[in-house]
């Protein structure tokens, strides 16, 4: 074709369904043994080659007379003030690739100077997810808008490029892949001046809602990003005004794989909001909603905009009264920012993206897409609302008790339908009907009339279909099939005509089964008559006739054992069956419209059943795990306390091997200090505590032998260890924005969990930065877990009010350096000093390394101790917090259940705690006051001797303080044992 321009295939209905003026020219840089380069090079004399192909296939006048249809189109995109594209219908697309590369052209040539062009679309890596899911997202594009029926309109081609009018700017980047593959388009507007206001409205066009919320936002957009990760907007609208603004630059920081349009300021109009809820919104919700619009300007701005844009630029529009239209306010459900979605695994893992071990993976036990939906929705937001939780639990409860009743509703649940897809497709219409939309409407009413023939039915609706469809007519996945329900759905006797069409259709299949009967007796094969979308009707022979085959059969193919053909005749009579059955569907379409013009007076109420069988599925899907499971209904409370939890997903992983643990937390002991050697089990254990609080707050029980839990209103976790590398952020540098997020946004209902802070920097500083980092967290009254190797950590803030250190308990063998993980919480700190020496030995480093290791530990461990005193001030600190302590317990009890002889043995047993502690912290005091008074006569001794001896105190705040190079003198000073010192020197 390069050569000589010549026709290499004649103009007719390719495999994919597709007509000139496309085609697309694939060029290999592999196949010339080169690089991407010389690919492009073939891809440019190809392209030109097909485009002087067109040329003389099409002719020039052709296209004029083509483009002069369109000619009404292009004026009314230029008196909206759309951009019209400068692209003729004479294009043509090709891909290069080298390796996992890919480059998609596009190719033209200008009317008036016959010059040829090529303009790379877009490079993508295919061995990335993204990469590939956004390169087969464009030829999807690219191969739709090829298949249109009016060829040449350019809004064909919008899901290449959508177009904005007025002043716009977009910005290419990879589509965000969605867990339920939604299309859903997002308007963002903010409030002038200091305070920050921000207005969202999400429109999902594939289940016909619309979610309206304004926020009362901080200077860094926290509560808006969130918002707008929840719901994966494939697109974001704002202002044009907004091309360089804040706002735009942390969302596209923190949502990056989206696409940005900007709008002018005119399509940001309340009142058009207004307006819109009037014609759109379901009858019954409109004076509700309008009056919550009222005091929300920013959220109706935002519908307006992107309900003209949907309709002036996505070319489709929502019929009267059939949107859902509902406003979330900023309260009412857990906040959960990006980076804690993503660490703790609630939708995706991170070890691989496919499998199941991610809280979304555990719970999703639903049948329906509805469900699946909903459930993904509340894992993301889960709710603060009590009386919501607690009717949640009473219908998970029933559902687990009551086995028969369980069994009947999940029995039922499945094989439904996508009722919210199906539902939108009857109320979302196309500018320009198609005849792809005819026949999809057929097959829309197909699948309504089946899908409430299941246990939900609506007997007016029912009503309707059955006075217009055939009662047998049930929707079909096999293509044949379907196709026949299609040309049969509409009862016998409407039309006149129709039923002569239908004997048309009939009779020219019953002509295609005579002639497969006719070849095979004259040729003495034995043959099938096979049926697919992209052919019709072929022939499949076995493949051992193929030395055999007569040369009527055209178009052989092999597929393993057989051969697939066809001959002309056969090819002629699957043109006058399609022929035939589009008549069929062009005068069904009247009828079939009149029937889904009835059925909107009702969407409303379908909506409602298919929100009921969500909700339904979604609860089912939580008895389901309750009794497989063994959770337990979790106890709303001020104080969070489980008893024997466990973390869900690793317990589905590890089955008989999981060890169950405890947790307490009330103010008096919000901030937990967690110790441990590793491998023991921390970061298990804070995050099992988050999950099963999200867990808790979106109606399931938990997996755990009791579980009580205070409503929290947000949830962060820092639990993340590795570098950003597409930020160019170190660990540390990752760990300290964190930090300044959380320290920014946390407030007392929050829930904090903190797994080793300050490992990405060294140990002086990383332990500075940890201990006022814990200060700023304690004071903020949260519930905090914080994780961490820095044993001084819990030793400074174990006198603070509200603070409590635990630690994973490991055995540790002093004869074989055995280390034995028990992984049970313990309180107190970890008394094992050197687990890191016991875990080395496990790997055969060489003996000398071990030993200088241990030597330098141990001295280093002496020294810390020597220079720790205790004072009477700690004293009164830690007894001031015991008393504290045993009035909460007091308290509890007072609420609690417990009465009687239990009551009695359980405030003894307390009182005996509480005497052993206060007796223990006093002689304590006891042991310090001796080790002074000894070091204070060791001290004037060495003076009266002439001796210089420094106080350890100050010896430790000349530590922290003196240069590195004079820190070596400093240690040496302060030890008698000069063998040591020139060890710690070294």
């Amino acid at each position: 074709m390069q050569d000589t321009s010549t026709l290499i295939s004649d103009p007719h209905v390719t495999p994919l369904g597709l007509r000139f003026p496309f085609l697309i020219v694939e060029a290999k840089a592999g196949a010339t043994g080169g690089n991407l380069y010389q690919a492009q090079n073939q891809a440019a004399v190809g392209g030109s080659a097909a485009l002087l192909i067109l040329k003389s296939l099409l002719g020039l006048q052709d296209v004029q007379d083509l483009n002069r249809e369109n000619q009404d189109h292009v004026e009314a995109s230029n008196k909206s003030g759309q951009a019209s594209p400068d692209i003729k219908l004479n294009l043509v697309f090709s891909v290069t690739t080298e390796g996992p590369v890919h480059e998609l052209w596009l190719h033209f040539r200008t009317p008036k100077k016959e010059e040829f062009y090529m303009v790379c679309i877009g490079t993508w890596r295919t061995t990335l997810k993204d990469g590939s899911l956004n390169f087969l997202r464009h030829l999807s594009a690219i191969l739709r808008w090829g298949n249109a029926s009016s060829l040449g309109l350019t809004d064909s081609f919008v899901p290449l490029s959508r177009q904005s009018s007025g002043p716009l700017r977009t910005r290419p980047t990879t589509t965000a892949t969605s867990v339920a593959s939604q299309d859903i388009v997002c308007a963002v507007s903010e409030s002038r001046g200091i305070s920050s206001t921000v207005g969202l409205t999400f429109v999902n066009l594939s289940t016909a809602e619309a979610v309206l919320c304004q926020i009362c936002d901080s200077q860094t957009y926290v509560k808006t990003v969130t918002k707008i990760g929840v719901f994966e907007p494939t697109e974001i609208l704002l202002m044009n005004t907004a091309t360089d603004s804040k706002l735009f630059y942390i969302i596209q920081e923190n949502i990056p794989e989206t696409t940005f349009t900007f709008l002018d300021r005119r399509d940001w109009s309340e009142k058009t909001g207004h307006e819109y809820v009037d014609r759109l919104a379901f009858p019954e919700d409109i004076e509700s909603i309008k009056i919550t619009l009222g005091g929300n300007y920013f959220a109706a701005c935002c519908f307006a905009a992107v309900l003209k844009y949907v309709e002036l630029e996505l070319n489709k529009t929502f019929t009267s009264h059939s949107l859902r239209i509902r406003f979330e306010p900023s309260q009412g459900s857990m906040l959960i920012d990006l980076s804690t979605i993503v660490s703790l695994e609630l939708i995706q893992n991170l070890q691989n993206a496919r499998s199941k071990d991610s809280l979304l993976g555990l719970l999703g036990e639903t049948l329906t897409p509805m469900g699946g939906r909903l459930l993904r929705a509340n894992i993301l937001q889960p709710s603060t609302e009590v009386s919501k939780l607690l009717a949640r639990f009473d219908a998970v409860e029933d559902l687990s008790t009551k086995g028969e009743m369980f069994v009947s509703i999940r029995q039922a649940l499945k094989g439904f339908i996508d009722a919210d897809k199906l539902l939108t497709s009857l109320i979302l219409v196309p500018t320009k009907r198609t005849f792809q939309y005819v026949e999809q409407s057929v097959n829309n009413v197909i699948m309504l009339k089946t899908y409430l023939c299941a246990p939900v039915g609506h007997r007016a609706i029912e009503d309707l279909i059955e006075s217009t469809l055939n009662e047998y007519v049930t929707y079909q996945t096999r293509p044949l099939d379907l196709r026949n329900q299609r040309i049969y759905c509409v009862r016998a006797g409407v039309n006149s005509l129709l039923d002569v069409a239908r004997q048309t259709y009939k009779e020219a299949n019953m002509d295609a089964a005579d002639l497969i009967a006719k070849l095979s007796e004259s040729h003495g094969l034995a043959l099938d008559l096979k049926f697919d979308t992209a052919r019709q009707y072929y022939i499949s022979i076995s493949a051992a006739e193929i030395d055999n085959l007569p040369e009527v059969f055209i178009n052989v193919y092999r597929k393993k054992n057989r051969l697939e053909c066809q001959t002309l005749d056969l090819v002629k009579l699957n043109q006058k069956i399609i022929d035939a059955h589009n008549e069929v569907i062009n005068m069904s379409d009247q009828t079939v419209q009149e029937l889904i013009q009835n059925i909107r007076s009702e969407i409303a109420n379908l909506f409602r059943i298919s929100e009921a069988i969500a909700m339904l599925d979604m609860l089912s899907a939580f008895a389901q795990l309750a009794t497989c499971h063994e959770y337990v209904r979790a106890e709303l409370t001020d104080v969070l306390a489980i008893k024997a939890g466990r973390h869900p997903i690793r317990e589905k992983i590890h089955t008989k091997k999981f060890i169950p643990n405890d947790a307490y937390a009330t103010q008096q002991s919000r901030f937990q200090i967690i110790t441990g050697c590793n491998m023991s089990g921390k970061s298990t254990y804070i995050r099992s505590l988050a999950l099963m609080t999200i867990m808790a707050q979106i109606g399931s029980f938990v997996p755990a032998e009791y579980a009580s839990f205070p409503i929290v209103h947000q949830l962060f976790a820092r639990v993340s260890t590795s570098d950003d590398l597409e930020a160019n952020v170190s660990t540390f540098a990752a760990e300290m924005r964190e930090m300044a997020f959380i320290l920014r946004n946390i407030e007392p209902r929050s829930m904090v969990i903190v797994d080793e802070l300050g490992r990405g920097t060294s140990t002086t500083d990383g332990l500075a930065i940890a201990i006022a980092i814990a200060e700023a967290l304690v004071e903020s009254r949260a519930l905090i877990w914080f994780v961490t190797h820095f044993h001084d950590l819990a030793v400074i803030m174990a006198e603070r009010s509200g603070v409590v250190s635990l630690h994973l308990a490991a055995e540790i063998s002093p004869d074989t350096s055995k280390m034995t993980m028990l992984y049970k919480l313990t309180e107190g700190p970890d008394t094992n000093r050197f687990y890191g020496l016991a875990l080395a030995k496990l790997v055969d480093l060489p003996p000398g390394v071990l030993e200088t290791a241990q030597s330098v530990s141990e001295k280093l461990n002496q020294l810390a101790q020597r220079r720790h005193s205790k004072s009477k001030a700690l004293a009164v600190s830690r007894k001031r917090n015991l008393i504290l302590s045993l009035k909460e317990q007091l308290l509890q009890a007072q609420k609690g259940k417990m009465q009687g002889e239990t009551l009695r043995s359980w405030l003894k047993r307390l009182q005996d705690e509480f005497a052993l502690r206060m007796a223990a912290i006093d002689e304590d005091m006891s042991v310090s006051s001796d080790v002074e008074d000894k070091e204070e006569q060791e001290g004037s001794s060495s003076s009266r001797n002439g001796e210089v001896r420094s106080d350890p105190e100050e010896t430790s705040v000349h530590l922290a303080t003196a240069p590195v190079a004079e820190r070596s003198v400093i240690e040496i000073s302060s030890d008698d044992d000069s063998q040591d010192a020139v060890l710690l020197s070294d």
